[in-house]
Formats: C-alpha cells, structure tokens, sequence
C-alpha cells in the first residue's frame, strides 16, 4: 500500500494575525504557501476554499493557527523545512511565535489518498506528549517507516510500497 506522510505544526502567535507585529510573517505567507506546492513530495495542504490556513480555527486559542499537510516522505518534507526559502522563516519562528510547552510539531502515516483532518492532528499531538516519539506520532529526530519500524540511524522511510525505502538523514530539529 502507499503512503503518505502527515504532518501537523501548531504555534501560537505573539499578536493577533493582522496586528503590525506578525505583518513580515504573513505578508510571507503565500510566497512559501506556494514554494511547499511546488516543492517535490508535496501531495496536500489544509486550506479554507479562498486558500487561506491561518483563517482554520482548530483551538479555542484565536492566537492558534495550525498547519496540516500531507507529503510524500520524510525527507521530502525536511527539504522543505530546513533546505529551501522556507528555511529563514523557521529560523526566525521566536520573533512572531511563543514557545509551546506541549508538543507542537508531529508526523504519521496515511494511507495516499487520505487527507488528515484536524482531529486526527489533535489526537496525533496528545499522543506524542503522552507517550513520546512512536509510529503512530513521530518526529524528525525519531522518525518511522509506513510499516511502523523505526529508523535506526535516524534516516526516514520514504511511502513507498514496500515501506523501507531509506532517504537521507535528518540530523537535526531546531
């Protein structure tokens, strides 16, 4: 069976989403929306129908915003994060975002074809905090395979068929 790799990342914003403080962040928005679409291994991302993911409110918490997507590999999705455009942002995440005490970052399997909803994401994040990094939440330091094998050198598994396609490691999480 093929897979796809999701992911969730949820931050809180220091101002809300129009305040001047969060304005180089959002005014940034589209232009890195675009670069992961275009990016190779990006399969989906959760979107209202105008395109916008900062407007989906999946926490009580206004300051909340979440991004859900589904990718192709591990690998796929850590050359997006750390080696492309997208990469200056993340390093500059403290200037627009609070620490979160909780997890805030996870990644599962799915079957392709499947688009994780928010609950799915919620549900993968109190697993991770409560039972640390495993097959069925999982992290780019702790990655799995479809098959639910970890990866023992840290390289991650690709969706593949057969489940044990290695990419390249992923040395590190800022």
């Amino acid at each position: 069976m093929l897979h796809h790799l999701a992911q969730v990342n949820i931050g809180r914003l220091r101002a809300p989403i129009d305040a001047p403080e969060t304005a180089e962040f959002t005014d940034a928005l589209d232009a890195v929306n675009a670069l992961a679409e275009a990016s190779p291994g990006f399969v989906w991302r959760l979107q209202t129908d105008e395109g916008n993911a900062t407007a989906v409110r999946a926490y009580d918490d206004e300051l909340i915003i979440v991004n859900l997507s589904a990718w192709t590999s591990v690998e796929a999705l850590a050359d997006f994060v750390y080696r492309s455009g997208h990469t200056p942002f993340l390093r500059r995440r403290r200037e627009w975002f609070d620490r979160i005490e909780a997890p805030a970052t996870t990644m599962w399997w799915v079957p392709a074809g499947h688009r994780p909803t928010m609950d799915e994401a919620k549900e993968r994040l109190a697993h991770l905090e409560a039972h640390g990094p495993t097959a069925h939440a999982f992290t780019f330091r702790q990655p799995y395979g479809p098959d639910g094998s970890a990866a023992a050198d840290g390289s991650a598994a690709a969706g593949g068929d057969s489940g044990d396609a290695s990419a390249a490691a992923v040395r590190s999480e800022p």
